[in-house]
């Protein structure tokens, strides 16, 4: 097995990381998964369902509490092991610690849980316009009531896990996301709340193209 390719990604990766300011602790723990993660790249094409594969089988074997710290690694290891130089140099531009953000975790539960909830939970006006706005462009594109019904709950279960937030952007949507991903068990019920996540995001986000944007269901994995 040749993974010549994949070591001199991730040594570019890290140095990176180690100019940046990135503790000696830091860069051991990323590189410990990019190993697991190379292996299964090792000789396989440049390309993203390659990519998204190789991850799929890793994450397998990640504690549940672990999953966000993976796939952010996942996430910036992507442009390195692509040589997708100009997604490099817009990572080296932009790339910074955000304390307060990876600190913060939303509560631990189960799916179980969390949908037993739904029947009593209430939500406030910031969370119940978003909620409606995507419920509203499903149905003006045609959805049936039983799709819509289900990524209501999903979106929904989203709104739950980000509510001790201490802040709204990109960032904490991610690790409320990544870190109940592991509550789903089935793959096909995965994959449906990742479908619901990116649609869903647009409206949490209040981007004014967001109805544009529901029901494309071209996922193909947790990048």
């Amino acid at each position: 097995m040749n993974i010549t390719r994949e070591k001199e990604a991730i040594s570019a990766y890290l140095k990176l990381l180690q100019a940046k300011g990135a503790a000696t602790g830091m860069l051991y723990k990323h590189s410990l998964f990019l190993d697991k993660l190379t292996l299964n790249l090792a000789e396989k094409a440049l390309e993203r369902a390659e990519y998204g594969a190789a991850l799929d089988v890793v994450m397998k074997t990640i504690p549940a509490e672990n999953w966000h710290i993976s796939l952010n690694i996942a996430r910036e290891f992507y442009p390195f092991w692509m040589k997708d130089f100009k997604a490099i140099t817009a990572f080296n531009l932009h790339y910074g610690f955000d304390v307060q953000t990876i600190q913060w975790k939303p509560l631990a539960t189960s799916l179980k849980l969390l949908t037993e909830s739904l029947a009593t939970e209430e939500f406030d006006d910031s969370e119940s316009l978003p909620l409606y706005a995507y419920q509203l462009a499903m149905r003006h594109n045609g959805a049936e009531k039983s799709l819509v019904d289900t990524r209501v709950i999903l979106a929904k279960i989203i709104l739950i896990r980000l509510r001790d937030a201490p802040a709204k952007n990109n960032k904490i949507y991610r690790i409320a996301i990544d870190l109940t991903l592991p509550l789903f068990n089935m793959q096909e019920s995965k994959q449906l709340f990742l479908i619901v996540v990116r649609e869903f995001y647009n409206f949490w986000a209040g981007n004014p193209d967001a109805a544009s944007k529901v029901l494309q269901d071209n996922l193909d994995n947790v990048l």
